[in-house]
């Protein structure tokens, strides 16, 4: 499973942070890392960075599957780790309930 992490202007993007986020993902979606081709994250911070407070980071998570169309979930969070983690857990729901019709997880 190939993981691509991409950040907007307002939240740094460095390998640091995009190693946490690999880590995390890889152990989330462990299960599914057979028919998971690509993930592609999305981070941004909706407020931008001269604001702060509320639920202003947002993962995207876009799963490209093995011969399927491509599926995504979004989160929302106070920080990038908790967003990142929520929508993971989505797309575990999601991909359980996906793969789960075809008999494939």
């Amino acid at each position: 499973m190939q993981i691509q992490v991409n950040t907007d202007k307002n939240i740094s993007g460095d390998e640091t942070r995009a190693e946490s986020i690999e880590n995390t993902l890889g152990q989330i979606l462990s299960r599914f890392s057979d028919q998971i081709t690509r993930l592609e994250v999305h981070l941004s911070d909706e407020n931008s960075a001269s604001k702060s407070g509320g639920i202003d980071k947002r993962c995207l998570l876009e799963a490209r599957l093995e011969g399927r169309q491509p599926t995504s979930v979004s989160d929302q969070a106070f920080t990038i780790d908790q967003a990142v983690t929520g929508a993971a857990h989505k797309m575990v729901s999601l991909l359980d309930s996906e793969l789960g019709k075809l008999g494939k997880h």
